[in-house]
């Protein structure tokens, strides 16, 4: 095992995992008192002085953004992350004018904005407990990861970063209130802690009409997370993802062995997955959809923190906002924002019954459990529907009554 520190031992690379040690030292436990969320974030390359992983193009290549005229204007995308990043906005400021990203306001040397009164697209950064929170190297990363990629997917959505006090289960869900407060139709949450018996009491928090809550459903293999569990979230898993320059698939996507996928302890089945084969004993099963999360296959993504440069960054941290991304271009095509927030129906399941929707993934593990460690045709607790095939998805999404 090799392993490197970075100032101050903020961040721990080791063989390509990071762990954030200021929140992974006390270890995440199964109580709601105890609760600490984690980002599953995965660092493979650290402090190079160009880009590192794949840039925006290809991955809105391989997904099919391109093809798609829509680029999610009009729409709030949230960011719900614990800690403060103090160089976030010069982070996207960076990343947006490397890659020729749509510019936003609100960012250095542009026009102060907000997401509700504009000018769009808008960068805006609020303080769900009022106050700006201590700054955390590691959370900051993740913060770099998220913001980026949500604009990469959406260059032309509002994009409103909410910062909590802590990664407390009080804290983060008073981060999720803030963002629904400041009217975000998409909210991203690319963090998870450990199940908990009293957890539906908290799904409150995501039963919102008119919202989409999409959660990362993990980086350590087989295993649920909660909010990824929460029937009115949607769970996203990771895929490895082999690209040429141009984004072209080189290789066939598959499963990544650290996504987070299983049948939870505690969440009932929603009747949107009634039609799985897998016997799931009535519970909910995760995730619901998957993209690149693979280290191996990872993203680019500009962080001046501790070593500052940039970095080659998957797990479902890098998923998540990328379907954040996605849900904001199909309502940006609607008059009414699609939403998690019904337990007998999804609209990504019902996209599903369309074949050409989404890529069915067919291979790759998460661990050991046999058929439920499995990628396999049809839905599965690697991948769930599978990633995204937007030319087709995104009519379907906008269409979908």
């Amino acid at each position: 095992m090799i392993s490197s520190s970075l100032s101050r031992g903020l961040l721990t690379i080791i063989i390509g995992s990071l762990c954030i040690t200021s929140v992974c030292a006390s270890g995440v436990r199964h109580t709601q008192s105890g609760w600490t969320a984690h980002p599953p974030l995965h660092v493979l390359r650290a402090s190079d002085a160009a880009p590192v992983g794949y840039a925006p193009a290809q991955i809105r290549h391989a997904y099919g953004f391109d093809a798609v005229a829509a680029a999610g204007s009009g729409q709030i995308i949230a960011i719900v992350d614990a800690y403060d990043a103090p160089k976030v906005a010069s982070d996207l400021q960076t990343f947006t004018a490397t890659f020729r990203l749509h510019p936003l306001f609100g960012l250095p040397g542009t026009s102060s904005c907000s997401v509700i009164t504009g000018p769009h697209p808008c960068f805006q950064e609020v303080f769900a407990q009022g106050k700006k929170p201590a700054a955390d190297d590691g959370w900051a990363l993740e913060t770099a990861l998220d913001t980026q990629w949500a604009h990469a997917t959406a260059p032309a959505a509002d994009i409103l970063l909410v910062e909590t006090q802590s990664a407390s289960l009080t804290s983060l869900m008073g981060g999720v209130e803030a963002a629904v407060a400041n009217k975000a139709r998409v909210v991203s949450m690319s963090w998870g802690g450990d199940e908990f018996a009293a957890e539906a009491n908290y799904d409150s928090h995501f039963h919102k009409p008119g919202i989409s809550f999409l959660a990362s459903s993990g980086d350590n293999g087989n295993g649920v997370s909660y909010p990824a569990s929460s029937p009115y979230v949607l769970s996203v898993g990771g895929t490895t993802l082999t690209l040429d320059a141009a984004g072209a698939l080189i290789k066939t996507e598959k499963g990544w062995q650290g996504s987070g996928g299983g049948i939870s302890a505690y969440e009932k089945q929603p009747s949107y997955q009634s039609f799985l084969s897998l016997s799931t004993g009535g519970m909910r099963a995760t995730p619901d959809i998957s993209a690149d999360a693979d280290p191996q296959t990872g993203v680019a993504v500009y962080h001046a923190g501790s070593g500052g440069g940039w970095y080659t960054v998957g797990g479902t941290s890098a998923s998540a906002p990328q379907w954040a991304g996605i849900v904001a271009v199909a309502d940006s095509l609607r008059s009414l924002s699609l939403a998690t927030s019904a337990k007998d129906q999804s609209f990504l399941y019902s996209a599903a019954i369309k074949p050409g929707n989404f890529r069915d993934i067919k291979s790759g593990k998460n661990g050991t459990c046999g058929v439920y460690c499995r990628a396999a045709a049809g839905f599965d607790l690697v991948t769930g529907l599978g990633s995204p095939l937007l030319p087709s998805l995104i009519p379907a999404l906008a269409a979908k009554k």
